[in-house]
């Protein structure tokens, strides 16, 4: 049995080439196991028995972040699974499930130290086999806190482009119907054959109607006052009152209607308002249907400046208060819904920063995203950027409640969390110290009750291309 044991380690992949000696000494300190589809190797948050060298079978563990689980890993024939010599897991990230029927020796963790000790190569191969692990891991971890990003993105972005879509439906629909009446009154006024300076008296009306767009600038007091005064106008002077609503959101004036009603006949000032009236309604629902427009347009260009789906696979220069700025657009509405001031106060002429744009503005979103849920309603959360010596600095400060001492070292630890059950990963200031590690920068938090402050530091281009 033992002999057929060696020979098959002589086999595998990735043990095979180690010297006899210290695959025998693996034989004589494991067992052989077998498992059945369905059976749990080792189960999320306990502890791992030992290393499992797997001959057959398929073995996957999932890591569930808060979104479900998801396969990380999968070993076959040929892998090597369970704990490490020099890993320090205490616990599995998660369930590992056999998927097809296994067989692999076991090897308890209470053997690893005297593995190392002993088995020079092995030890050696095994090491390359955690590094290998710890980089699916780490892509994993990063795979899941971006898509946590793109969560709570989403559910903003769906926000800000619904109020301008609806604006654009509403108006869409209300313009139809002004075209129609528009061009009812249209008619009337070619049956009724003005001259020339009725002419020229109905265009000075309409053409104060449309300069100037009064619209949210009023009251709601003010507002309803001008709509009663006007209703009044218009009653004195034989003329539908329902067409006082539209005329009050114009900017005509009462000495225009004066003029108007003057030199236009009574008979035909009713057609002429109703013509007015729907001109300028038009206008204005043309004028809001643009602005909808383009504020999506202007979501859409920032979503793409956050995500940057056009980056490069090398660092390259990045203007920071570009990022920032399509960052807190992305998380206005979650700012907006707590009333919440975002300052973002860039120093003029401010030099790039070599970096990944899309990984930049990852750790803008984290930083803030938690700043914002730091805060208290009505809070503010200040981002300043200027130029210190051979650095870019940029300060995220909020006046939430602050991180206690005692757990301020271990907020950038990984799956380390404050917040409620299914509210946090843990991951996402773990995710930014790497990234803005890989992005050759610092990070640092300062924090007392009412005031955080987390300041990155990335290398300026002209310091870095020097």
């Amino acid at each position: 049995m033992t002999t057929d044991l060696v020979a098959r380690l002589e086999e595998h992949r990735a043990l095979g080439s180690a010297p006899r000696a210290e695959l025998e000494w693996l034989v004589a300190h494991g067992s052989l196991r077998h498992y059945q589809p369905g059976d749990l190797v080792s189960h999320k948050g306990t502890p791992v028995e030992g290393m499992f060298i797997v001959f057959s079978g398929r073995i996957t563990i999932s890591v569930d972040r808060g979104a479900g689980p998801r396969k990380i890993l999968e070993w076959r024939a040929g892998d090597i699974a369970g704990l490490l010599p020099y890993s320090r897991l205490a616990a599995a990230p998660g369930d590992s499930v056999v998927e097809e029927a296994a067989e692999v020796l076991a090897i308890d963790k209470s053997h690893l130290r005297e593995l190392t000790r002993e088995c020079h190569t092995v030890a050696e191969i095994l090491v390359h086999v955690m590094l290998d692990r710890a980089r699916t891991f780490t892509s994993a971890d990063l795979h899941d806190e971006k898509m946590v990003s793109l969560g709570k993105l989403s559910a903003g972005l769906a926000h800000e482009l619904n109020n301008p879509a609806s604006a654009i439906e509403r108006s869409a629909t209300l313009l139809e119907n002004r075209l129609e009446e528009n061009e009812r009154a249209t008619r009337a006024l070619g049956r009724a054959r003005l001259a020339e300076e009725q002419i020229d008296a109905i265009d000075a009306v309409r053409t104060s109607c449309v300069t100037t767009r009064t619209r949210g600038v009023r009251s709601p007091l003010e507002q309803g006052e001008r709509e009663e005064r006007m209703a009044d106008w218009l009653s004195a002077h034989g003329v539908d009152e329902s067409l006082a609503d539209s005329l009050a959101e114009t900017a005509v004036t009462f000495d225009a209607l004066d003029t108007l009603a003057a030199s236009v006949p009574a008979p035909v000032l009713d057609s002429v308002l109703r013509w007015v009236a729907g001109s300028c309604s038009v206008r204005s629902l043309a004028s809001e249907i643009q602005e909808a427009a383009t504020r999506i347009s202007g979501l859409v260009m920032a979503i793409k400046g956050f995500t940057h789906m056009d980056q490069s696979s090398v660092a390259e220069p990045v203007d920071l208060a570009r990022g920032l700025d399509n960052t807190v657009t992305v998380l206005r509405s979650k700012a907006r819904n707590k009333l919440a001031t975002v300052v973002v106060d860039v120093e003029p002429n401010l030099p790039l920063v070599l970096g990944f744009i899309g990984e930049l503005n990852q750790i803008w979103s984290n930083v803030i995203d938690n700043a914002l849920d730091a805060i208290p309603e009505s809070g503010r959360v200040e981002i300043r950027v200027n130029r210190e010596r051979e650095s870019v600095v940029v300060r995220i400060t909020d006046n939430g409640p602050g991180i206690p001492a005692d757990i301020k070292e271990r907020v950038f630890d990984p799956f380390f969390t404050t917040k409620p059950v299914g509210q946090g990963t843990g991951l996402g200031l773990d995710i930014v110290r790497r990234l803005v590690r890989h992005n050759g920068g610092d990070i640092s938090v300062e924090s007392q009750p009412g005031r955080t402050e987390f300041r990155i530091a990335l290398p300026a281009v002209a310091a870095t291309t020097a």
